[in-house]
């Protein structure tokens, strides 16, 4: 959107420079050009590769023995985890646009840009897409950068700068010779840069994080836009069935369950919905705070929410808040704790993971709100995001995937790493 503004912005800066009457007048700019993928593409682009090394991990997700890696805006590693000293990858899905990901009895759940996609992973190294749905999402759903597009265009898989002409003699603006509307092609996914949690019941489902956009409980699958709360009937794993859409207004950025209820980080505030019923999850109440980048996690009387400045959530917090929920239609401050910048967040009884960024992993004790008292801290980290799994824990860093033992939490030691391949 402020790009857009940016271009109305110009138009009434050249327009009041713009002279009928004068001489010809070219004025040079720069501007951003999408980059185009087809439909067609982007539709038959789904496949096994070999296993290999991760390059750009993103967000992660548990699943019985398996652990997922989501290779940012290019698809999924599943690995094997049955040791979790020596974790192995199996396979790599290839899906154009993805960033998340959750899977109910063996179908896992993927965005690939506008689509959702079922895929098969009874047996990964043969995974199949049983089933898209085509152009749900309004947007990419982990796109960093909003630009005009023309959707009839294809997807937008990048964007690149240009310089064009414009004409503004007469006040009307004739574009160059790289007009806004002429897509440049691709072949290939050059994604937006970017896990999900999992509830019970309902068929074996799995485990994810708070920087998820995608959960799944019971027979209903959630996906959160920028603007929209998206649910599907998944009582047919193999069949999503769009079911119905709630409107959230802009700035969504990820949701978590916690027994009955739905968590939803937004760029202003966490909105609390009653999901005691969920085919038609109800708005409970909503804490609002300062614009910034905002993941969630709860336990039964707390909330714990990240704000991260120097993104495009634009603000200029980078602190932890510590919310009291006993009551549900009144969430109200406990305490805010300042951080380097903060991401993703975790949970585990009275024991509190924050992903620091390049500050690293921080674990404390909650068991007093507000007065955290700091346990150990793993500075040698990039932390992104984290799943506490009672005594072990997944670890997304931009340096690979760690495996963690936090039983004694006093001294968290290393039990495996899948790390990055350098370009």
């Amino acid at each position: 959107m402020k790009h857009i503004l940016t271009f109305a912005i110009l138009a009434l800066v050249l327009a009041a420079c713009a002279d009928p009457n004068g001489p010809s007048k070219t004025v040079r700019i720069k501007m951003q050009q999408p980059v185009y993928m087809s439909y067609e593409a982007l539709r038959s682009a789904v496949r096994v590769d070999p296993p290999h090394q991760v390059v750009k991990p993103g967000k992660i997700y548990v699943y019985g023995n398996y652990l997922l890696i989501s290779e940012i805006g290019e698809g999924i590693h599943i690995v094997d985890n049955s040791t979790n000293t020596n974790p192995r990858y199996v396979a790599f899905v290839v899906v154009p646009g993805s960033g998340d990901m959750a899977v109910k009895d063996n179908i896992m759940y993927v965005d690939s840009y506008v689509d959702l996609v079922a895929i098969d992973i009874s047996n990964p190294e043969q995974a199949r897409v049983v089933h898209r749905i085509e152009g749900i999402f309004p947007q990419a759903l982990n796109a960093t950068e909003f630009y005009y597009s023309d959707p009839d265009s294809g997807v937008v898989t990048g964007w690149r700068e240009v310089e064009v002409d414009v004409d503004v003699s007469d006040g009307q603006y004739r574009w160059g010779d790289v007009p806004l509307d002429r897509p440049v092609s691709s072949d290939r996914a050059e994604g937006p840069g970017a896990p999900s949690s999992g509830g019970s019941g309902g068929g074996q489902t799995g485990t994810g994080g708070s920087m998820a956009r995608f959960t799944v409980v019971k027979s209903w699958l959630y996906a959160v836009t920028h603007t929209d709360m998206q649910l599907f009937n998944i009582a047919t794993p193999s069949r999503p069935l769009v079911w119905s859409r709630i409107n959230l207004g802009w700035g969504i950025e990820t949701i978590f369950p916690y027994k009955d209820k739905l968590f939803i980080g937004s760029m202003t505030g966490m909105f609390i919905f009653d999901n005691a019923d969920p085919s038609s999850p109800s708005m409970l109440s909503t804490f609002s705070h300062a614009r910034a980048c905002d993941p969630v996690v709860a336990t039964d009387s707390l909330a714990f929410v990240t704000l991260r400045s120097g993104t495009m959530c634009g603000g200029g917090q980078n602190q932890l808040d510590v919310i009291n929920i006993a009551d549900l239609m009144n969430p109200r401050l406990v305490k805010s704790y300042f951080m380097q910048e903060p991401q993703g967040v975790g949970v585990d009884g009275s024991t509190l993971f924050v992903c620091d960024g390049r500050a690293g992993l921080k674990i404390y004790d909650a068991s007093q709100p507000a007065n955290l008292r700091l346990l150990s801290h793993m500075a040698e980290w990039n932390a992104y995001d984290i799943i506490p799994l009672g005594g072990t824990a997944i670890l997304s860093t931009r340096e690979g995937v760690q495996q963690i033992d936090y039983s004694n939490p006093h001294a968290p030691r290393v039990l495996s790493t899948l790390y990055t391949r350098k370009m």
